[in-house]
């Protein structure tokens, strides 16, 4: 019953458009990942080159992030969701024809950014339709998109051994031009979409401490999960000597965990609230990262993989269940930019990652002193909850989970009386 009044609220064409624009453009996205076997073998990239050809699409991300979501405030998320569809070709359509060397590999990375950045019109398309109460479950039908990562890793080894690396890209473009034609068709901008807001409202929002907090979180979750998706091909084949399709089937066995878990983490964020949820997270994926740098064995190691895989996927869901207990009437602004750090963060852990391996000659140092990184972070949080107990609102400390410790102290006391 509840399901039928979901999609009565709203309207399921644009629901299904946006989950298909998110979902190809997901997978052209990190294409590069799967792929970066076969082009480092031609082009005979050292481990750092590796690292920064995967990490630029990542930036890139966040760059055409802020730009068509500013375009999708001002224009509308259909007309946005045709551009960003008909330039995302464009890369693609380099890495079939034109890519030789690694600058132009650079270049056509940074373009696959414009695809990353589907996140910040797709959603917003779909979630405009449905009341508050439904948006939800909109959002994450339509963010269910991210298993658009599941695809490339699977498939792209695959063709790229049958058919070459070059021809796969053109391959990519059929999905592509699939979606644009349907997206064209189904896809409708809401009459009662929100008001673009204006430049003063993010202005206003970047001078709060706290929303530089929120991207340092998302920069760790998302920003790992993205991350290591492009990254973990590269791994498997270079660590463990696969095939470069071996080492795609365990990316995608891995990257499932965090493609499907990231409504599990909005979940239990709701019931335990997302600082709670955030600190567990964050400590397991350290410990998980620190065991994949510390243990050789190869099941071992795709089994600490998922699990971290599939607790920064939740660490998703918690952050942005923490947002609107900070910023209740600037959610929207706030999931831009909370957004775009993620990419960010996405940059740094393989092109780290890379450097390190070149440094050393094994990524063990590397994942270790990442997993060092998500234990600080969880201290930084840990330190975090008192400030935020005593300056948010209580009932937003309450949904958030944030330990009470004006409470707690105050209980002390009154015992000890």
């Amino acid at each position: 019953m509840k399901l039928q009044q979901f999609f009565k609220s709203g309207n399921t064409s644009t629901l299904f458009a946006a989950l298909l624009y998110f979902d190809v453009s997901f997978m052209v996205w990190v294409l590069l990942g799967p792929l970066a076997p076969f082009i480092s073998e031609q082009l005979k990239l050292n481990a750092a080159q590796k690292g920064l050809m995967l990490a630029i699409p990542l930036l890139g991300g966040s760059i055409f992030r802020v730009i068509l979501g500013v375009l999708s405030d001002r224009f509308g998320g259909r007309k946005t969701g045709l551009l960003g569809l008909t330039l995302t070709l464009v890369p693609l359509m380099i890495g079939w024809r034109f890519a030789h060397t690694l600058p132009h590999f650079y270049l056509m990375g940074l373009l696959l950014g414009i695809a990353g950045a589907s996140f910040a019109v797709a959603l917003p398309l779909a979630g405009a339709w449905y009341p508050p109460e439904h948006q939800g479950l909109a959002m994450g039908i339509t963010g269910a998109g991210n298993s658009g990562t599941l695809i490339a890793t699977l498939f792209a080894p695959r063709l790229a051994q049958a058919l070459g690396w070059n021809n796969t890209f053109a391959l990519a473009m059929i999905p592509i031009l699939l979606v644009l034609v349907l997206f064209a068709i189904m896809a409708k901008d809401s009459p009662t979409r929100p008001k673009a807001p204006a430049w003063k409202d993010y202005m206003a929002v970047i001078k709060e401490p706290d929303v530089g907090w929120f991207c340092l979180f998302y920069s760790f979750t998302f920003g790992g999960f993205v991350g290591l998706a492009s990254f973990l091909t590269v791994f498997f084949h270079d660590q463990f000597q696969l095939s470069k399709v071996h080492a795609g089937d365990l990316t995608t066995i891995v990257v499932v965990a965090g493609s499907f878990l990231r409504p599990v983490g909005g979940f239990l964020a709701d019931k335990i609230g997302g600082y709670r949820l955030l600190l567990i997270l964050l400590t397991g994926v350290g410990i998980c990262l620190g065991g994949v740098g510390w243990f050789a064995s190869l099941p071992l190691v795709v089994v600490l993989l998922f699990l971290g895989m599939g607790m920064l996927g939740m660490g998703n869901g918690a952050v942005f269940q923490l947002v609107p207990q900070r910023f209740p009437q600037r959610v929207g602004i706030l999931a831009g930019l909370v957004g775009a750090a993620g990419g960010v963060g996405g940059f740094f852990l393989p092109s780290f990652l890379g450097a390190m391996k070149f440094r050393t000659g094994t990524y063990s140092s590397g994942l270790l002193l990442c997993a060092g990184a998500y234990v600080v972070v969880q201290l930084v949080l840990l330190h975090l909850g008192r400030r935020w107990d005593e300056t948010w609102q209580e009932d937003s400390v309450k949904r958030a989970g944030i330990f009470c410790y004006r409470r707690l102290v105050r209980s002390l006391a009154e015992g000890d009386a």
